[in-house]
């Protein structure tokens, strides 16, 4: 089985600690795939009493919005799910400066980079649609969104930040 990973954000470490205490078996020793269920139900990551399948899923999405790049990070198509299209989109949300008003040219210049498919200005219109940048009325300027990525997308981060970036 490959190996993926998937970031934890725990808010409260000692409330976590403490429920995955009152969950844990003292023997036998749990298999993975129920420690891993265990681990979930402490930091409420469930759906319909199965958290493992939500981490399942939540792996199978990163995986899927990774698929759609190169290796260089850049990439390839644009996926048809929305939800793959949030994922895809934390990545250039990174690309682009913080606390920075940037010009049209700027912009494209920043995703032309990192896409092949053609369509750059698809996806400055999609950061301004996911609410993760603004564009003024005149659309003569744009500045990235602050926000906090979710896991999923800080996993997709994570993993294009790791891959040698390409211009060509």
């Amino acid at each position: 089985m490959s190996r993926f990973l998937i970031p934890l954000l725990i808010d409260d470490l000692s409330q976590f600690v403490a429920q995955l205490r009152d969950q844990w078996p003292a023997s036998p020793l749990p298999q993975t795939q129920q420690a891993l269920g265990l681990i979930a139900q402490a930091i409420s990551y469930r759906t319909e009493g199965q958290p493992a399948a939500a981490l399942d899923q939540a792996l199978n999405f990163v995986k899927a919005a990774l698929a759609v790049f190169y290796d260089s990070a850049r990439i390839i198509r644009w996926p048809l799910k929305t939800s793959l299209k949030r994922l895809c989109l934390a990545w250039f949300w990174t690309r682009l400066p913080d606390r920075t008003d940037m010009t049209d040219k700027k912009l494209n210049a920043i995703f032309k980079a990192s896409e092949v498919f053609g369509d750059h200005v698809l996806l400055w219109r999609c950061l301004i649609e996911h609410d993760m940048a603004t564009r003024t009325v005149d659309g003569a300027t744009y500045r990235r969104r602050g926000r906090s990525p979710d896991p999923e997308e800080r996993a997709v981060i994570r993993a294009l930040s790791e891959r040698p970036l390409s211009t060509a």
